[in-house]
């Protein structure tokens, strides 16, 4: 499979965006992120695993910075305008979410998926075979 995986939300730019690097499975991959709003209706978190994802995601939040990452940091939101109150805003509402919330969340990916696009990076022989197999959706284009 892909090396890694990852999704993310950019308040700045307002893009919600699915990632996978050194994937061999394009297809699948595409039907997995695909799948991630249904997978939200059904699942059925533990308030362990509520909660050790919340514990993650703070931990992100106020990972641990060497001194040169927190003054990039710093001047990254200085020049967007992010306030420590906005800041201290999202840490409150991750502590205070909830399974429903998860589950909620499924809808806003519906509109991703019925809006978003698809952009995949790759060697142009693997795209063009992906792209056969399932009907032409992508415009294949050489960037280098």
């Amino acid at each position: 499979g892909a090396y890694g995986a990852f999704c993310r939300f950019s308040k700045q730019s307002g893009v919600w965006t699915y990632l996978s690097y050194r994937d061999p499975n394009v297809l699948a991959t595409l039907d997995v992120y695909d799948g991630t709003a249904e997978f939200l209706r059904k699942l059925a978190l533990s308030d362990d695993e509520l909660t050790k994802s919340i514990i993650g995601a703070i931990g992100v939040l106020d990972a641990y910075e060497l001194p040169d990452a927190k003054g990039y940091t710093s001047l990254v939101r200085h020049l967007l305008g992010e306030s420590d109150e906005s800041r201290q805003q999202t840490r409150d509402e991750v502590l205070g979410t909830t399974a429903a919330d998860f589950r909620a969340f499924a809808d806003v990916l519906d509109a991703v998926a019925a809006q978003g696009r698809v952009v995949v990076l790759g060697a142009h022989e693997a795209l063009a075979q992906a792209n056969e197999a399932r009907g032409d959706f992508l415009t294949l284009q050489r960037v280098l």
